[in-house]
């Protein structure tokens, strides 16, 4: 059985040289034959503190030793996507971030050329910023499968009136869409213990999600829309968030109850517990769930096909979470398919 993987990130080569020529990465933590290595990149493309070192595992820019990892992992399908601190979403430099962007697009699509059968693209976009749009309609025409978005960008919250021609264009395609947090609600508080991701990460999927809820833009631009780790904190919310829709005029800003837009969304298995993931798949249906794992980084599920057994499933929800929704979403015509 096929098993497609939507979540999973690559840092092409190319990109980060170029980022080194404009002065904005140091590779020289890089060892071209070691297995792994780290990255600094500048804040205004990271989004992290000046210098921090980030993890640069040889898969991430080698496609061969990415086959093989996934071939170990029991995985036959990658859609990737650019990590968040390649996505300069805390900057305020829009020109910046375009520029980054379209650059990081480039070098996927070739990244994923190196396998076409097996790596898939998701074009990252800056949200927050005038040109968000026309970059996901320029890859969209490119042939990438769908579009890899972070919860901010540019200074700007997700339903900020400048993302409306990008949600226009994404229901209007009804392209696919991941979401993946890029930013953490706090930083302050979450200078230690590696909470950015460990916490931050889960709430701030929570907060933009909500916020697109309330805002409307669900209710106006319905669009296939997958969050990034189970969907963080927001699956848990949904009592409290209904209750204020219910009882708070200023929240009452949307038809239907938000429950009701968050049981439209798609979910992938990241959540690192089989417990959590049975509740999950029970509450929002194992059709509305795909396999992510956050390939390759450190706090990846390595076990993915575990992930979905533990659910305890039957054949064919199972092969729904392992690959017919995603396959579906992606626009993949799987070769078991005919």
């Amino acid at each position: 059985m096929a098993v497609i993987d939507i979540h999973a990130h690559a840092m092409p080569m190319p990109l980060l040289r170029w980022l080194e020529q404009q002065g904005l990465a140091d590779l020289s933590g890089v060892d071209p034959s070691a297995a792994s290595g780290i990255v600094r990149l500048d804040s205004q493309v990271s989004g992290v503190a000046p210098g921090a070192p980030l993890p640069l595992a040889r898969s991430q820019w080698d496609v061969d030793v990415r086959l093989t990892e996934m071939d170990g992992a029991g995985v036959t399908h990658h859609a990737v996507s650019l990590p968040p601190f390649l996505l300069c979403s805390t900057s305020a430099d829009a020109d910046l971030a375009e520029q980054v962007v379209r650059r990081g697009n480039e070098e996927l699509a070739a990244y994923v050329a190196g396998a076409p059968e097996r790596l898939v693209a998701l074009a990252s976009v800056p949200v927050g910023t005038p040109g968000a749009a026309d970059e996901a309609a320029r890859c969209l025409d490119e042939g990438m499968r769908g579009v890899a978005i972070g919860t901010r960008g540019a200074g700007r919250e997700l339903d900020d009136v400048v993302n409306e021609p990008l949600w226009s264009l994404l229901h209007e395609r009804r392209a696919f869409t991941f979401l993946h947090p890029s930013g953490v609600p706090d930083l302050s508080r979450m200078s230690d213990y590696y909470l950015p991701q460990l916490l931050g990460y889960p709430m701030e999927t929570a907060i933009a999600v909500t916020r697109l809820v309330f805002a409307g833009v669900r209710e106006r631009h319905p669009f296939p829309l997958c969050l990034a780790h189970g969907g963080g904190c927001l699956p848990w919310l949904r009592g409290r968030l209904d209750l204020g829709w219910d009882r708070k005029e200023v929240a009452h800003s949307t038809p239907r109850p938000p429950s009701g837009y968050v049981a439209d969304l798609y979910y992938d298995t990241a959540v690192f517990s089989p417990e959590i993931l049975r509740h999950l798949a029970e509450d929002v249906g194992a059709e509305r769930l795909v396999v992510g794992t956050d390939f390759p980084f450190e706090l990846a599920d390595r076990d993915p096909l575990g992930t979905v057994a533990s659910l305890g499933l039957d054949a064919a929800d199972a092969a729904r979470v392992q690959q017919t929704t995603a396959a579906t979403l992606l626009g993949l015509r799987l070769e078991e398919d005919g």
